[in-house]
């Protein structure tokens, strides 16, 4: 504990308060996406191969099997369309909304991430600007006595704020980017789903079949 606050202490005596606040700013960071990432295996978002199957056979017509393969699905999405074997196409809205309530729920902590993601290159440059000027009132205050490396010391001071919000805001870019692109593909799965489920092809006539069957008079 004691080698953790000696650390601490020399990063706020090297950075400043800037890079404390990145610092700090980074473990929330980390926890916020180590808790998407368990949140989302939890209600096994990508994994809805019962679901499927499920509608699958309903856009069949088979409807016992359908009902059995979404009794085993585990998906989070598996009681919205529950809801939809027993509703009809005038429910589509409904359906939608209650998908967009999972999906809500899944989508917490997204505005943090994106949030940290712009503001970190913004307080590391500030940072810098903090350095810089601290660095040219360290030269002013030298008079006719500069030292070359007096400037140059408290420059690279003054950039490493700018590397450290660059080092927290790439990385929560990435995943960010990662989870949203995740959502997209939910967001399509259950799209389909529900049209599927409204508007099944097993219960319909193709239009080739209808005009091949005789007239009658």
């Amino acid at each position: 504990m004691t080698q953790v606050l000696e650390g601490l202490r020399q990063i706020a005596d090297l950075g400043g308060p800037v890079v404390m606040i990145l610092l700090a700013v980074s473990v929330i960071t980390l926890a916020t996406i180590l808790y998407k990432l368990w949140q989302f295996f939890a209600v096994g978002v990508g994994r809805h191969r019962a679901l499927k199957e499920a509608v699958a056979a309903w856009d069949r017509g088979d409807r016992s099997t359908a009902a059995s393969a979404l009794q085993k699905s585990r998906s989070y999405l598996a009681p919205v369309i529950e809801m939809a074997f027993a509703a009809g196409p005038e429910d589509a809205t409904r359906l939608e909304a209650e998908a967009e309530v999972r999906f809500a729920r899944l989508e917490g902590g997204f505005r943090l991430l994106d949030s940290v993601a712009q503001l970190a290159p913004l307080l590391g440059l500030f940072g810098t600007v903090l350095g810089m000027i601290d660095a040219f009132q360290s030269l002013q205050s030298a008079g006719t006595q500069v030292d070359p490396s007096l400037l140059a010391g408290g420059i690279w001071v003054a950039l490493l704020t700018t590397a450290a919000g660059l080092a927290v805001a790439m990385p929560t870019a990435m995943v960010l980017s990662w989870f949203e692109g995740r959502m997209d593909a939910e967001r399509v799965t259950a799209g389909r789903a529900i049209a599927s489920v409204l508007h099944p092809q097993g219960g319909r006539k193709s239009a080739a079949s209808i005009a091949a069957e005789p007239a009658h008079a």
